[in-house]
């Protein structure tokens, strides 16, 4: 595991499960058997080394008679599944009235479609495990629920041209993904801009930015390097970071213009 915290919390589960398993008299193979999981994966589980989903302790739970005590545990395997730092950018996402991402390389996490997030993860080196892909996607995924969330809070995203037409995942990951684009921009708290390759002046040329304004007025900036990603929290230097955004923003298309250049960007991919 990652992380100490996660990985407490998937030997608790486990202890708990072999408990539930050793009360009923099963051996486990029988186990694995009745819940329709080999014998391996019921260890794995067991020591706390896999991460169970959520059929798994719902079956384990009947096969047990545990009552539901073994089904409650999903939400906390299910916050276990990602990683660290994951799950604490998804909480600051949560907190936030206010968010806003420059993206230079690739479409943003909170934007992609679950094949093209598959795609970029596939294409890691070294590689990563198709469990571990499995798992980073869906972290990605459990971060949209910032886009539902009561009160709405305002989100707004500035995409380089090339991530719009770089191939990632082949020609028809790309397109779904630009039609994804297409559909999120229509809701009335989310703004998509795009800049434009040929723009001469560009504020963003240090990387990708991500600012978060949280509800007590507090604003964090997060950034992603090559071989991990920090929340920024010095005043100063979150300042900076907002001075820059600002400037990506004045430099891009503005909404109504982006919108149309990314109909005209899919309209080629046809």
């Amino acid at each position: 595991m990652e992380d100490e915290e996660a990985a407490a919390v998937l030997k608790a589960v486990g202890r708990q499960i072999k408990v539930w398993r050793e009360a009923a008299g099963m051996r486990r193979p029988e186990f694995g058997a009745a819940i329709g999981y080999g014998e391996d994966m019921v260890a794995s589980v067991e020591r706390g080394r896999r991460i169970p989903k959520p059929e798994f302790l719902d079956n384990a739970d009947e096969v047990l008679g545990a009552g539901g005590k073994i089904s409650s545990m999903k939400r906390d395997v299910e916050e276990a599944r990602y990683p660290k730092n994951v799950r604490d950018l998804a909480k600051l996402e949560e907190q936030s009235g206010e968010l806003g991402a420059y993206a230079s390389h690739h479409v943003h996490g909170l934007l992609q479609t679950p094949e093209y997030a598959q795609a970029l993860y596939a294409m890691r080196r070294p590689a990563y495990t198709e469990e571990e892909i499995e798992r980073l996607v869906a972290a990605r995924m459990a971060r949209k629920g910032v886009f539902e969330r009561v009160p709405r809070p305002l989100l707004t995203f500035v995409q380089e041209e090339v991530t719009l037409r770089r191939p990632i995942g082949g020609r028809m990951v790309l397109r779904q993904q630009i039609e994804h684009l297409l559909e999120v921009g229509k809701l009335r708290h989310v703004e998509i801009q795009v800049m434009p390759t040929d723009r001469e002046d560009h504020a963003g040329m240090g990387g990708s930015i991500q600012l978060l304004k949280l509800r007590d007025g507090k604003a964090i900036g997060h950034s992603e390097a090559q071989l991990g990603s920090r929340l920024i929290t010095d005043p100063r230097e979150v300042q900076v970071l907002e001075m820059r955004y600002g400037m990506i923003r004045a430099q891009a298309l503005t909404p109504r213009e982006s919108r149309a250049f990314i109909e005209k960007v899919l309209g080629e991919e046809t």
